[in-house]
């Protein structure tokens, strides 16, 4: 086999990559006089079993050896994968490369085992080559991917020619993108021995804004500003604010959700990461990708200073944005940060000399700079909290849509006193009540 001959498809680390190239060595070393057939077989045996854990933990199904090869292609970030990504085929001489690649990978795929397994005495083969699952789900992919790269593992055998594999791998670069961006949703920043990270969150609630009853005026807004920047125009850094419970966060994993087949990535960012964004913008910003960075439930004490350092990343530092990304933060307070009475000069009391001394002479100051970070965003979305009517009806929709069979005098009557003892009118507490109600069944 010619594994070192590829040239840009070459860098797999890690133990998947080995695998490849244990494969690789069995295929060109098995049927040769001289070599050790017991070591042989326990190499196979080996394989097999990575390729078992590699179902497990992926959720593969079918012939493992064309998922795993399908695996290491989806993934592998280089310069031809992260040029196609979103965008699909590309000019250029890199094509005539990756031609070469898929020349060997090709032969992998069609690869017939069944003499090395025969001849090792290996008969446990076959159970990697027709493979079926489990019900459980995969700790690395959600399972629409999965199934898409299973899919494709199908379609790569069905390909005559080098030609047409390549096409089809450049089909799913444009469709679903490459790598770890390529292949999730959402993601969270870690800290390793490598520096920041941008690490994939494999399941999200499968949250949609049509899920998210009432609030349509709040919806439209989000959606607007959502679409303008996926499709490449002009859009502005969100906040959303308002009442506990009322489905801002919810809101953000809808959008999530729902664009992510256009190429819209979130990633959620902690307060305690703010000087940790230009690391992570400088990860995503050459990517094809829209990124929405996501802070969740933003509000500062007065006393807190990381504002002042995420009003320069937002806006206002020497460097300029780049134009795939955005900054959506939730919040209960409309100005993010406390503010006191006596930062109105209006309302301070008659002060002693001593406070005076204590005191700041341009109060005004301290107010513009307290609501310069909320005027960084240029698109504000209030979510109220829902009457009395209003909550019913929640309940009501959610009701139907959990197929919760009670009538509707009692449901509601029941309703308000769920949401009595359990912190009031929300959309929140109405889907903690339909809970409720589905396991007492």
């Amino acid at each position: 086999m010619r594994e070192q001959e590829l040239i840009v498809y070459k860098d797999f680390p890690g133990e998947e990559g080995k695998l490849l190239f244990d494969m690789a060595g069995l295929m060109e070393d098995y049927g040769q006089k001289g070599r050790d057939k017991r070591q042989m077989a326990a190499l196979l045996c080996d394989c097999i079993h990575r390729l078992l854990e590699l179902a497990g933990n992926h959720g593969f199904y079918g012939n493992l050896w064309h998922c795993y090869l399908s695996n290491l292609l989806v993934n592998n970030e280089n310069s031809y994968s992260r040029a196609c990504e979103i965008r699909g085929a590309v000019e250029g001489t890199i094509n005539q490369a990756v031609l070469h690649d898929i020349v060997i990978f090709k032969e992998f795929f069609d690869y017939d085992f069944s003499d090395m397994a025969e001849s090792l005495g290996v008969e446990s083969f076959g159970l990697v080559t027709d493979y079926v699952g489990s019900e459980s789900e995969s700790k690395m992919y959600n399972s629409r991917i999965r199934d898409r790269i299973c899919e494709l593992a199908v379609k790569f055998t069905k390909d005559h020619t080098p030609e047409e594999m390549k096409d089809t791998l450049t089909d799913f670069y444009r469709d679903y993108g490459v790598g770890r961006f390529g292949l999730h949703k959402a993601f969270r920043v870690v800290h390793t021995q490598k520096g920041v990270e941008i690490v994939p969150i494999p399941r999200i609630a499968h949250v949609y804004l049509k899920d998210l009853v009432g609030y349509e005026i709040p919806k439209q807004k989000l959606v607007e500003n959502t679409e303008a920047f996926v499709e490449g125009r002009k859009a502005n850094n969100c906040l959303l604010f308002g009442d506990a419970g009322t489905g801002k966060s919810s809101s953000i994993k809808g959008i999530a959700n729902e664009y992510y087949e256009r190429g819209l990535r979130v990633i959620e960012i902690y307060r305690h990461q703010f000087q940790d964004i230009n690391d992570v913008i400088a990860q995503i910003k050459n990517r094809n990708y829209k990124f929405i960075l996501y802070m969740d439930d933003l509000s500062f004490e007065d006393f807190e200073t990381e504002y002042k350092y995420l009003k320069a990343v937002i806006e206002g530092g020497l460097e300029k944005k780049p134009e795939n990304v955005l900054i959506y933060a939730t919040s209960n307070r409309r100005h993010l940060i406390r503010e006191k009475f006596s930062d109105k000069a209006e309302r301070q009391p008659a002060l002693k000399i001593d406070d005076l001394q204590r005191e700041e002479l341009h109060t005004g100051d301290t107010v513009q700079e307290k609501l310069s970070l909320v005027s960084r965003f240029g698109v504000t979305i209030f979510f109220a909290a829902p009457d009395k009517k209003e909550f019913q009806n929640i309940v009501r929709v959610l009701a139907e849509r959990y197929h919760v069979e009670m009538p509707e005098e009692e449901l509601l009557l029941e309703a308000n006193k769920w949401e009595l003892a359990h912190g009031g009118l929300s959309g929140r507490c109405a889907q903690q009540f339909i809970d409720h109600l589905l396991g007492k069944r």
